[in-house]
């Protein structure tokens, strides 16, 4: 099946020092663009993340200090990358938890300003865990009719990469319309519908330290916008203010813009909150 695309796609896949999004850094970045066309143009890159490689990790994915120690570092890479992603969607297995973060982390830290929100984000690993409830392994097994070690090394990004477009598709052909009898297992080849199928929660930023919140009236109860659906505005998740609108606490405390501007928090969630403060200032300008 071909992708039905109104905008290039890439679907991309990381290999990392560790799980940490603040402080671990990626080691290998492999990709897929595929354009509305159908060409597919394919990158990967093997990066030095200016720290050692754990044992651990070496032995997980074959990537060792010796590999990457010749190699660029991301922030060297950063601006052929953000001319490479620019005005994409992206997919990947488990990318809306963890490969997009770490991914939005890198391009701050090497002072690009990536917007990912304008990017529809699809994770074939939520489409696989709603429609199936397994792993990637599992995933490649049931819908390729094959066992990804007959056809990858495990722990390899470009390898992930390649298996991960392959489940994608598997997917889009096995709940295409008609293609079976449960109407609750369609999906649409629609770049637009599969990233809001992949949304996992409510999170305005990657970390969830902001998330979604309904307005409420004076009764308590949700307003509604015109076409009858809850309002939504950005409310604080964590801390002191949990629960309220972040513009009513910029407003009321405006220390805690600044705290967490200074605090151990993601660039990601610095940078949405910048960005709300902003609007608002605009807005109230």
């Amino acid at each position: 099946m071909k992708l039905n695309l109104t905008k290039p796609l890439v679907i991309f896949d990381l290999e990392t020092t560790g799980l940490d999004i603040v402080k671990d850094r990626i080691i290998q970045l492999s990709y897929i663009k595929v354009y509305p066309d159908g060409k597919e143009e394919r990158g990967n890159e093997l990066i030095n993340p200016e720290r050692p490689i754990l044992p651990e990790i070496t032995a997980l994915t074959g990537i060792s200090d010796e590999d990457v120690k010749d190699k660029p570092t991301f922030k060297q890479i950063a601006p052929q990358l953000c001319e490479k992603f620019n005005g994409c969607d992206f997919a990947g297995f488990n990318s809306n938890h963890f490969d997009i973060p770490l991914l939005a982390e890198e391009f701050l830290r090497a002072g690009i300003d990536f917007d990912f929100s304008k990017c529809r984000m699809i994770d074939a690993q939520t489409i696989f865990h709603k429609m199936e409830r397994r792993n990637l392994a599992a995933a490649y097994k049931f819908y390729c009719g094959r066992k990804m070690e007959e056809d990858f090394e495990a722990h390899r990004a470009d390898q992930d990469t390649e298996a991960t477009y392959r489940v994608l598709m598997g997917e889009l052909d096995k709940y295409a319309p008609g293609a079976n009898e449960d109407p609750e297992k369609v999906l649409e080849n629609d770049m637009e519908m599969l990233a809001d199928f992949s949304k996992m929660n409510k999170n305005v930023d990657f970390a969830g330290r902001i998330v979604w919140g309904e307005v409420k009236g004076p009764d308590g109860k949700p307003l509604l916008d015109q076409e009858g659906n809850p309002r939504l505005i950005e409310v604080f998740n964590f801390g002191k203010h949990k629960g309220l609108p972040v513009v009513d606490v910029l407003r009321s405390d405006p220390g805690y813009y600044s705290w967490i501007l200074g605090g151990d928090f993601t660039y990601n969630t610095k940078q949405v909150l910048t960005r709300i403060r902003l609007r608002e200032a605009k807005m109230n300008g």
